[in-house]
C-alpha cells in the first residue's frame, strides 16, 4: 500500500454563516419580551454596553436654568435672613413690615417648606432616590408571591378535621394523588401498594368517604365525571336541607326550600352519555318524564363545575406584548403601523472604552479584550436595528395587502404567502418566516399574530381570492345563525359555502367544524 500527498482542485458551492449572521436571526425571531431579556443579559456580561440615560440628556439643558435661578434664590435669601423682632409690646410701624414678610414668607415657600420638613427625617425612601438599586432585586421584592397550589390548598383543609391518626395519615396520602381537574383518577391498588406504612385499606376508603364529603368545592376527590357531579348533587341538596345531620348547619339561600334534584342524580346516573350525545327524546321515552322537566334538570347539571379542582387553582391569562400597533389615518385613508420598543432597553456604547480601544499605551490582552466586546456591542446594537427595520417594512406590507379584514372583518381576509412578502421586499422567504414568528399585532379589531395574516387560501367562483381563515369565519356565522331545532350536516354545510362561491369538500367543512371547536349536527340540536 503507497500513501501520497498531492494538491487537487475542486469546485463547489457553500454556505457558511457568519457569526454576526447567526445572532442577526437569532434576534430577528425574537418577540419583544425575549428581546428585552437578551438585551438585560448583554448589559450584564458585556461592559462596553450602556443605558441612555433620558434624564441625563434633560438634565443639560436645565444646567444653563439652574443657575439663573440658583442667582435668583442667593437675592431673594437675604431678604428671608433679616432678623425678625417680636416683643410683647403693641405692634407698631416699624414691625408691621416683619409681619408682612413673615405672612408672605408662608404664602409664597409654604408648601416646599412642608416637604423639606417631612425630608428631614423619612419614614419611607423611595427605591428610585437611590442611585445604586438593584432593579432585579426590587423587582422579585414586587413580583406576587406564587399562589397556593391544589394540594396545598387541600392539605390546609384536611388539617382543620378531626381524624383519627390513620385516617389523617391515609387521607394526605390519598390528596397527593388528585390531579388539577379535582379528580381520584389512581387504581385503588395503586393507592394501597404505595400507602404509608400503618395504613389499611379501609383506611383508605374511610379516608376517601371524607374527602369527598368534606373538603371543598365539592366534587374533590372524585374517580369519574359521573361520581363528580354526584357529589354536587348531593352537597347541593344538603346545603338547602331543613337541617343537617353532622356539623355546622351551612349557611342557606334565602329561599332554601328543600331542592328535588332526583331527576339530575337519575340523569347524571344513567343517561349520561345521552346527554353528551342529545339524545334528550329517547331519555323520555326512558323515563317517562316530560322533555321539558329533562331540558330543565339538563339547564340545572350546567350550573355544576365538570372540573372541581381548577376553582381553586388562579387561572393567570396569558401576557401578549404587541411587536406592533396598526392605527387607521383619517387624513391619508390609510392604515399605518408604528412598533412599540419603547418598553425596551435602550443601549449605546460606552465613550469611555471606545477612547480605550484607539489608546495605544494599553497592553495587548486589555486591548483585545475591550475590542472584542465593543464589536460585540456594535453587532448587537445593528441586529436590533435591522430587526425593527424588517420586522416594520413586513407588517406595512400586511397591513397593505389585508386592508378588507381591517375594514369589514375576519371573513374578507386574503391568503397572502409569504413568497409574495419576500419577493416584494427582496428578502429570503426565511426572513419573513423568523420576522413574523411569535410576534403579534393590536389592530382596531383586536390583536391578532402576525403569522395569522399568512395562511393560504382558493379562488371563489367569482375568481376573487378568500384565505382558509376567512372560509372559517364564514363557516363559523353559517353556523351561527341556522335553525337550531334543525341544524345543518357537513354536506348541507358545503352546499351553503358553495351558494357563497365557495367550494370545499364535506371532509373539509367536518376538519374545520373540530378547528372551531363546533360539535356535530346531532350534538347541535336543541329540541
Amino acid at each position: 500500500m503507497r500513501i501520497e500527498t498531492g494538491q487537487h482542485l475542486r469546485i463547489d458551492q457553500r454556505m457558511k454563516l457568519a457569526p454576526r449572521m447567526i445572532q442577526s436571526m437569532e434576534i430577528l425571531q425574537m418577540p419583544a419580551m425575549a428581546l428585552e431579556e437578551r438585551i438585560e443579559q448583554e448589559l450584564a456580561s458585556n461592559p462596553t454596553l450602556e443605558l441612555v440615560d433620558p434624564a441625563a440628556e434633560a438634565g443639560a439643558e436645565r444646567d444653563s436654568g439652574d443657575k439663573d435661578r440658583a442667582e435668583q434664590q442667593e437675592r431673594d435669601s437675604s431678604e428671608g435672613e433679616r432678623e425678625l423682632v417680636i416683643t410683647d409690646e403693641s405692634v407698631d410701624a416699624s414691625h408691621a413690615d416683619d409681619f408682612e414678610r413673615l405672612n408672605n414668607f408662608s404664602e409664597e415657600y409654604g408648601e416646599a417648606w412642608a416637604e423639606e420638613s417631612l425630608r428631614l427625617e423619612p419614614t419611607f425612601r423611595p427605591a428610585s432616590a437611590d442611585p445604586d438599586r438593584d432593579r432585579k432585586l426590587e423587582a422579585l421584592a414586587n413580583t406576587a408571591a406564587r399562589p397556593e397550589g391544589l394540594t396545598e390548598q387541600l392539605i390546609a383543609q384536611w388539617s382543620l378535621l378531626d381524624l383519627p391518626p390513620a385516617i389523617d395519615k391515609a387521607g394526605r396520602h390519598l390528596i397527593a394523588f388528585i390531579d388539577d381537574d379535582g379528580y381520584l383518577r389512581t387504581d385503588r391498588q395503586a393507592l394501597l401498594d404505595q400507602a404509608p406504612a400503618g395504613v389499611s385499606a379501609a383506611d383508605l376508603d374511610q379516608a376517601w368517604r371524607a374527602i369527598q364529603q368534606s373538603l371543598e368545592p365539592a366534587g374533590i376527590g372524585a374517580a369519574d365525571l359521573r361520581q363528580c357531579l354526584l357529589l354536587q348533587i348531593d352537597a347541593k341538596a344538603r346545603a338547602h336541607a331543613p337541617g343537617v345531620s353532622a356539623g355546622t348547619p351551612p349557611a342557606r339561600h334565602p329561599d332554601s326550600a328543600a331542592v328535588d334534584l332526583s331527576v339530575e342524580r337519575l340523569l347524571v346516573s344513567d343517561y349520561l352519555k345521552d346527554i353528551n350525545a342529545n339524545r334528550l327524546p329517547q331519555i323520555a321515552k326512558a323515563t317517562g318524564l316530560p322533555l321539558e322537566r329533562i331540558k330543565q334538570a339538563i339547564a340545572n347539571l350546567r350550573q355544576f363545575h365538570p372540573h372541581p379542582g381548577r376553582l381553586l387553582i388562579e387561572d393567570r391569562p396569558q401576557t401578549i406584548t404587541p411587536d406592533a400597533v396598526v392605527e387607521y389615518d383619517e387624513g391619508q385613508d390609510r392604515y399605518v403601523a408604528r412598533l412599540t420598543h419603547d418598553r425596551l432597553p435602550n443601549v449605546q456604547i460606552n465613550s469611555r472604552y471606545l477612547r480605550m480601544a484607539r489608546d495605544q499605551k494599553l497592553d495587548r490582552s486589555t486591548r483585545q479584550f475591550v475590542e472584542n466586546n465593543l464589536r460585540s456591542a456594535r453587532w448587537l446594537i445593528d441586529a436590533i436595528q435591522q430587526r425593527h427595520s424588517t420586522l416594520l417594512r413586513v407588517i406595512q406590507v400586511v397591513v397593505n395587502a389585508q386592508r378588507d379584514f381591517f375594514d369589514q372583518g375576519p371573513q374578507y381576509l386574503k391568503p397572502l404567502p409569504m413568497t409574495q412578502v419576500a419577493d416584494q421586499l427582496g428578502v429570503h422567504v426565511a426572513t419573513i418566516s423568523r420576522a413574523v414568528s411569535e410576534k403579534y399585532i393590536q389592530t382596531p379589531r383586536g390583536i391578532f399574530p402576525l403569522r395569522m395574516f399568512f395562511s393560504g387560501g382558493t379562488q371563489t367562483e367569482s375568481g376573487d381570492e378568500v384565505s382558509w381563515s376567512a372560509i372559517q369565519a364564514k363557516l363559523e356565522q353559517i353556523i351561527t345563525e341556522e335553525d337550531k331545532s334543525n341544524p345543518l350536516s357537513d354536506d348541507q354545510l358545503a352546499d351553503k359555502l358553495s351558494e357563497h362561491g365557495i367550494d370545499i369538500a364535506r371532509r373539509t367543512v367536518a376538519k374545520y367544524r373540530k378547528q372551531l371547536n363546533i360539535p356535530p349536527a346531532r350534538q347541535r340540536r336543541q329540541y
